[in-house]
C-alpha cells in the first residue's frame, strides 16, 4: 500500500509563505509554491515554485488543497475568492502548539501559527492570519481576511471587522469593536471602539488618518 502525502499548493512565495510551508510540512503535506515571480524565480529555500497564479487556476481543483500565504489582506481576499469560484478547497492549518477550544469556530483558508490561543466560542472568519503567540479570547469574533499579528491579545467579546490589521504586540480590551479595513499600529492599546477604514495607534490608540478605499469597477 502506497502512503501518499496530501498535497498543498501555497500561493505567495514570501516570508509568510515560508512559515506556512513549514507548518504544512509539520502537518504532513507535500508543498508546491505558486507565485507570479515564476519563471524568473523557481525556488523558495528548498521548496519549488512551479507556476504563477494563472497556472494554478488551470490545475485540476480536486488534486490538492490551497492556502493563500499573502500578507496583504485585500489581495489575499481577492485570490481566495477567485480560487473558491474555480472550485478549489481552501486549507485550514492549525499549528500543533496552538491551543484551540473545542467550542471555537475557524473558517477555511485560515492559518493559526505557533503558540496562539483561541478560546471558547471565539469565531475566526475565512482567510485570516492568527499569528505567532496571539491570543483570541472567549466570544471574540475576527472578520474574514484579517491579520492578528504576533503577540497580540484580543480580550473577551471583541469584534474585529473584515480585512483588519492588528499590529504586533497590540492589546484590545474586552467588548471593543473595530470596523472593517482598519489598521491598528504595533504596540497599541485599544480601549475605545474604532470605526472602519482608519489607521489608529498609541496607548491609548487614537485615529491618526482615514484610509481611502479604491473600488474596483471592473
Amino acid at each position: 500500500m502506497t502512503n501518499t502525502k496530501p498535497i498543498i499548493a501555497i500561493l505567495g512565495a514570501s516570508g509568510h509563505g515560508k512559515v506556512v510551508a513549514d507548518l504544512a510540512e509539520q502537518l504532513g503535506y507535500t508543498v508546491s509554491f505558486y507565485d507570479d515571480s515564476f519563471p524568473e524565480k523557481t525556488a523558495l529555500e528548498h521548496w519549488n515554485i512551479v507556476g504563477t497564479f494563472s497556472d494554478l487556476l488551470l490545475c485540476d481543483s480536486s488534486r490538492f488543497e490551497v492556502l493563500v500565504a499573502i500578507g496583504n489582506n485585500e489581495v489575499r481576499k481577492q485570490k481566495c475568492d477567485e480560487l473558491v469560484q474555480r472550485g478549489f478547497s481552501l486549507a485550514t492549518l492549525l499549528h500543533p502548539t496552538a491551543t484551540v477550544s473545542q467550542y471555537a469556530k475557524i473558517a477555511a483558508g485560515t492559518v493559526v501559527l505557533a503558540g496562539a490561543a483561541i478560546n471558547a466560542f471565539a469565531e475566526i472568519g475565512h482567510g485570516c492570519i492568527i499569528n505567532t503567540s496571539s491570543i483570541i479570547e472567549h466570544d471574540t469574533k475576527v472578520g474574514e481576511y484579517s491579520h492578528i499579528c504576533p503577540n497580540t491579545a484580543l480580550a473577551g467579546a471583541v469584534t474585529i471587522g473584515e480585512c483588519c490589521w492588528i499590529g504586533i504586540g497590540s492589546q484590545v480590551i474586552q467588548l471593543i469593536s473595530i470596523g472593517d479595513n482598519t489598521l491598528v499600529g504595533a504596540g497599541s492599546v485599544v480601549v475605545e471602539n474604532l470605526p472602519e477604514n482608519v489607521t489608529a495607534f498609541g496607548s491609548p490608540a487614537v485615529v491618526v488618518k482615514a484610509i481611502k478605499r479604491v473600488h474596483n469597477r471592473s
